[in-house]
């Protein structure tokens, strides 16, 4: 019997004032997701959607790095913002004025460092400004010079074949950073620093070891070379001193023969804890639950990405939850506190890789690589979403999501893993879905129901993130350089402006004396993912670039239709 995908008719109701604006930046943005909440909303409503069609530029930086572009979250707090670009050039720059402040530049690793260039964030706390590096350091500057206050290594690069891209997470007195190589035969961790002195205070293995809970799940020694890195930024709840994290994919990615245990039941808990949901101690890194989205994942549907932390109401009771979308663009919806779970639906339009997940969250008609046959695969390895992030309004109660339709074909061939090096045991082929014209759609998503609320279509691909704002407005950019204001409630277009590049990094904002700013960076990235698609349409050549671009209302204009 087949089983549907099926949506939850939850009651919706308002929640309480302090949950609504836990997840909220005011004139600050001081988080990789605006808030450790990770709702990328600002409450901020002098730009809105009665007069966002006057906003103009107020002022450009060019950051001078091209090497892959700027993907980066800017931080900004106290009239100061910070950014980081994908050599790990770090600036200090004033927030109303672009003016520089100061700048630090990393060394550039040796050409032995494998891996590709990138990096997605900054975390500042304690006075220090954070960052990780593509040869595995903890760097942390002096907040008001920008010189170095102290540098730790987390491991060999040329070891494990793994480096830092991603934004540090500050939870209390600790930062703490996961690694890449979800695809690679090392086993992924995330490490926790004492911010004052870059001390370690602990490191928690995704893949359990010999003794450890969940070891079981791994077929001899594959839990050596098992994947599963945390490679974007988690989240944390203080009233429940729980950090919360997604985990990368199992590897070897399409072929499990060399991983999987002999009669384990692939409808839950195989090869933990990969492509799951986790809540860690944020004292100790000890285990406090986990909800392994994508049991055996075969497809390279990494769990990795953004964990939004809210509280609603769902079935009369009010609830602190976690919602969590993975590559497949299956959002689940859980308990926080325990892991319970509480829901799911499905964002893309094309999807074969199963036919529903059932009511207890158990995924059935499961199509699976096979060895010796080409696959077709919807959606594909490179994401329903990419690791640009989504946003959530409270005022709205919605999700808003950057979809694409792109499949795969995929082809096994096993090979032994390499210790340090790529453990994919297969080769993937992005292929456009039959039938359409548009290949990706930005969308409205209600949490508590699992139904859309609407759609934009788009000719071809949104890698940018989101950022919605309490002046009912949703933010984005697309590769051919537009970025565009949407009305959070119907979707229609309300402004756009062609800022030159492609668009790929992550918006914010902010305001500096009484003035609300909206910056995004610029410039295409045509490495992994942003290569990959792009070949897709080769009739467009999307601009690279690498310059931040910050919006406001003229002086005249702040005052119409405000609230």
């Amino acid at each position: 019997m087949i089983v549907r995908m099926r949506f939850f008719p939850f009651l919706l109701t308002i929640a309480s004032a302090l949950a609504q604006d836990a997840g909220a930046t005011h004139a600050d943005w001081p988080h990789y997701g605006g808030t450790n909440f990770a709702w990328r909303y600002s409450a901020l409503d002098q730009i809105n959607a009665a007069n966002v069609k006057s906003l103009t530029p107020a002022w450009m930086f060019q950051t001078g790095d091209y090497a892959a572009n700027l993907q980066a979250t800017p931080l900004v707090i106290d009239g100061v913002m910070y950014l980081i670009t994908a050599r790990a050039r770090v600036f200090a720059v004033d927030a109303a004025t672009g003016r520089e402040l100061w700048r630090y530049n990393y060394p550039e690793p040796p050409p032995s460092v494998p891996g590709f260039v990138g990096n997605r964030g900054l975390a500042v706390s304690d006075g220090k400004v954070f960052f990780g590096t593509k040869d595995n350091y903890m760097v942390a500057l002096d907040q008001r010079t920008g010189r170095l206050a102290w540098k730790v290594n987390i491991d060999d690069a040329r070891q494990c074949g793994c480096n830092i891209t991603a934004a540090p997470l500050i939870a209390k007195d600790k930062v703490i950073v996961g690694g890449s190589g979800g695809d690679g035969a090392h086993r992924g961790y995330l490490t926790a620093f004492n911010t004052k002195n870059g001390r370690l205070a602990w490191r928690w293995y995704v893949i359990p070891g010999p003794g450890e809970k969940g070891h079981e799940t791994w077929k001899g020694d594959s839990w050596k070379f098992g994947g599963g890195a945390p490679w974007l930024t988690g989240s944390f709840d203080p009233a429940l001193n729980l950090v919360y994290w997604g985990t990368g994919n199992a590897a070897a990615d399409f072929y499990d023969s060399e991983r999987v245990p002999e009669g384990a039941d692939k409808r839950r808990d195989v090869n933990l804890y990969t492509a799951s949901v986790v809540a860690l101690d944020a004292d100790t890194g000890k285990l406090r639950w986990h909800y392994q989205e994508v049991p055996d994942d075969l497809w390279d549907y990494d769990s990795a990405y953004e964990v939004l932390l809210m509280d609603r109401e769902i079935r009369g009771r009010m609830r602190r939850v976690l919602v969590h979308m993975n590559k497949s663009g299956l959002t689940v919806v859980l308990d926080r506190v325990t892991g319970e779970f509480l829901g799911a639906f499905s964002v893309p339009e094309v999807r074969t890789w199963i036919s529903g997940v059932t009511e207890n969250g158990i995924l059935v008609g499961r199509n699976e690589p096979q060895v010796g046959k080409t696959v077709n695969i919807c959606p594909s390895a490179a994401g329903a979403k990419s690791w640009n992030s989504m946003a959530y309004s409270p005022r709205t109660g919605l999700l808003y999501v950057p979809v694409n339709e792109v499949c795969n074909d995929i082809t096994v061939v096993n090979r032994a893993p390499e210790e340090g090096h790529s453990n994919m045991s297969g080769e993937f082929r992005l292929k456009l879905p039959e039938g359409r014209t548009t290949y990706s759609h930005m969308d409205a998503w209600d949490l508590v129901t699992g139904k859309r609320a609407w759609s934009i279509p788009y000719k071809y691909v949104l890698l940018a993130s989101v950022l919605a704002t309490a002046g009912d407005l949703v933010f984005t950019g697309n590769p051919e350089g537009e970025f565009f204001a949407l009305d959070a409630k119907s979707g229609n277009r309300l402004w756009s402006y062609q800022t030159g590049a492609g668009n790929r990094g992550s918006p914010v904002s902010y305001a500096v004396n009484g003035r609300q700013y909206v910056a995004t960076p610029t410039g295409w990235q045509n490495s992994v993912v942003g290569g990959l698609e792009a070949a897709l349409f080769p009739d467009q050549n999307w601009r690279l670039g690498s310059t931040l671009v910050v919006f406001a209302l003229p002086e005249g204009a702040r005052a119409e239709g405000s609230r």
